[in-house]
């Protein structure tokens, strides 16, 4: 099988989607109205709510959602096959990731930027928002707090990347002054944040960077986590356009450029996919592909995260309503785009079939690695780039998602706390700086307090993020569905998603479950029982609204 039949197959489907499908969405389903005033200009700020231009604003919003999951999920989902990843990677863009996107940031624009969470008490009603943010928090909990860890682990065994990953803040700083206070034309600001990010990764690999082993008893590790946190503290509380949206920006145009690369080193050396199409001769241990598939398989096809995003920042930053389609469905092409490489060189990235079983010889195997090995091989042979710049930049290019990630998984940790003082009317939690340091603090507790002087406390409780995540998804899914049904508007295009996702989810938590029970975690098994009824409870509430929509429609 060649990768170069993969790759157009699956970009001219996504092109498809992208220029038919996300049309007749945001035209005839969410009716996307041009003149409508958004919440960026109602309620302008310059901190949190800035009109922004639809380039810009889709770089956030998609280097927000990607962070390292695009590229992990697909690398280790490949163990069943390249066919079924592709398959839902493809179709799960087209008819799941974007109208999500789009359909969170539409749902959250028409109700003065709330969060998905919050607007869940104006269209649901109180106890089911109540029930909402709890799933929503540990979302992002588990999201901050692993990749914490997750990044500082890239540094520690990459020193090559410190410069680069660092340096790209100072870059994004620059950038967002010639944007916003010089005014500097956005294609030449652009050509200067790509050619200084690149000269980084070159430089990196030349003055790497290492902690000491040890520093006031912590570990390179522990040290690099605190650094982060400190970090992502103030970036989530600066102007989105200081540091936020051009940080974002210039991740997404690298992202372009690497994925310009990968694929046209894919088109030169036309490699084979070593990796069978269905995978027959599965390591002992593996789980089921269904449901597991689609719970491995999240940004990239769908995500619930994306939700938090698009109704967190995004929404915010809209120009424009009819924005929305570009910045949010074209953000699910962009992950789409990315999975559909990390599949491509998790697949083909190996001389042999038995390199690539010697790699995948149990579940969770693969991943990042792969990714990066398989897409350091095949960018040598075919652009010439050695093969520890290739590592670097694609070990970068994760890093930095990872980064962006975080700071607006912190930012929207913080956004909960003065939701909740809103709503519980506690006034100083409604503040940014001591929300700011609630969502750190606790982050820093389950870092540090489960996981010891190492930090990685995150690290236990993500086996549950799969899940989880999911099931955000389809209570996302499920909230704007029930918006389009009391407006009278066709719902199909968002209840027949919500419906596959929540029986998938739900078949994945309960195994999850079992497996907990069996190996006696009752940690695990008692926050996904908390996860599993909190989902099921806001699911009854729907349906009663729904009940209660139609008995006083006229």
């Amino acid at each position: 099988m060649s990768a170069i039949v993969l790759l157009l197959l699956g970009l001219a489907g996504m092109a498809l989607g992208y220029l038919f499908y996300s049309r007749f969405i945001a035209q005839r389903i969410f009716k996307l109205d041009p003149d409508f005033r958004t919440p960026a200009h109602e309620f302008e700020d310059g901190i949190d709510f800035v009109p922004t231009n639809r380039f810009v604003l889709w770089g956030h919003h998609f280097t927000s959602v990607a962070g390292a999951a695009p590229i992990v999920g697909p690398a280790i989902a490949v163990i069943w096959g390249w066919l079924p990843a592709f398959l839902w990677v493809v179709f799960g863009t087209i008819f799941f990731a974007g109208v999500h996107d789009m359909g969170a940031i539409w749902a959250s624009v028409r109700n003065r930027a709330k969060s998905v969470g919050a607007l869940t008490g104006d269209v649901v009603g109180r106890r089911a928002r109540s029930l909402f943010m709890i799933v929503i928090f540990l979302v992002l909990l588990m999201v901050n707090a692993v990749f914490g860890v997750v990044i500082a682990r890239l540094l520690v065994g990459n020193p090559g990347a410190v410069v680069p990953v660092w340096g790209a803040i100072a870059v994004a700083l620059v950038i967002g002054q010639l944007i916003y206070r010089r005014l500097l034309p956005l294609g030449l600001v652009s050509v200067l944040g790509v050619i200084a990010l690149y000269a980084l990764i070159y430089v990196g690999p030349q003055v790497p960077v290492s902690l000491p082993d040890s520093t006031f008893g912590l570990s390179a590790n522990a040290s690099w986590i605190l650094l982060l946190f400190l970090y992502a503290a103030i970036a989530s509380v600066l102007p989105v356009w200081m540091l936020l949206q051009p940080r974002d920006y210039i991740n997404g145009l690298q992202l372009f450029v690497g994925l310009i690369l990968i694929y046209a080193a894919v088109l030169i050396v036309n490699p084979a996919i070593v990796a069978p199409a269905l995978n027959t001769d599965l390591p002992p241990g593996t789980p089921s592909l269904i449901p597991l598939l689609f719970v491995t398989i999240a940004c990239g096809a769908i995500s619930g995260f994306h939700g938090l995003v698009a109704s967190g920042t995004t929404s915010k930053q809209l120009a424009r309503e009819t924005d929305a389609r570009f910045v949010g469905y074209f953000g699910g092409i962009g992950e789409g785009a990315l999975s559909l490489a990390s599949i491509i060189l998790a697949t083909a990235g190996f001389a042999s079939l038995a390199d690539w079983q010697a790699v995948y010889h149990a579940f969770g195997q693969g991943g990042e690695a792969a990714f990066v090995n398989g897409g350091a091989r095949i960018l040598e042979q075919g652009i010439g780039i050695s093969a520890e710049v290739s590592a670097t930049m694609l070990t970068v290019m994760a890093a930095l998602f990872a980064g962006t990630t975080m700071d607006t998984g912190l930012r929207l940790q913080r956004y909960i706390f003065q939701e909740w003082g809103e709503i519980y009317q506690i006034k100083w939690m409604g503040k940014a700086l001591p929300a700011t340091l609630l969502a750190v603090g606790t982050c820093l507790v389950l870092a540090f307090g489960a996981g010891g002087a190492d930090g990685s406390g995150g690290l236990l409780i993500w086996p549950l993020f799969g899940t989880t995540n999911q099931l955000l998804a389809g209570l996302t899914l499920l909230v704007i569905t029930l918006m389009l049904i009391q407006r009278q508007r066709p719902a199909r295009y968002t209840a027949i998603p919500l419906a596959f996702l929540l029986v998938m989810t739900l078949l994945g938590l309960l195994l999850q479950l079992r497996s907990f029970f069996i190996d006696k975690n009752w940690f695990l098994f008692g926050l996904g029982s908390v996860v599993l009824v909190a989902a099921v409870l806001v699911a009854l509430e729907c349906v009663a609204a729904l009940r209660r929509s139609r008995q006083v429609a006229p």
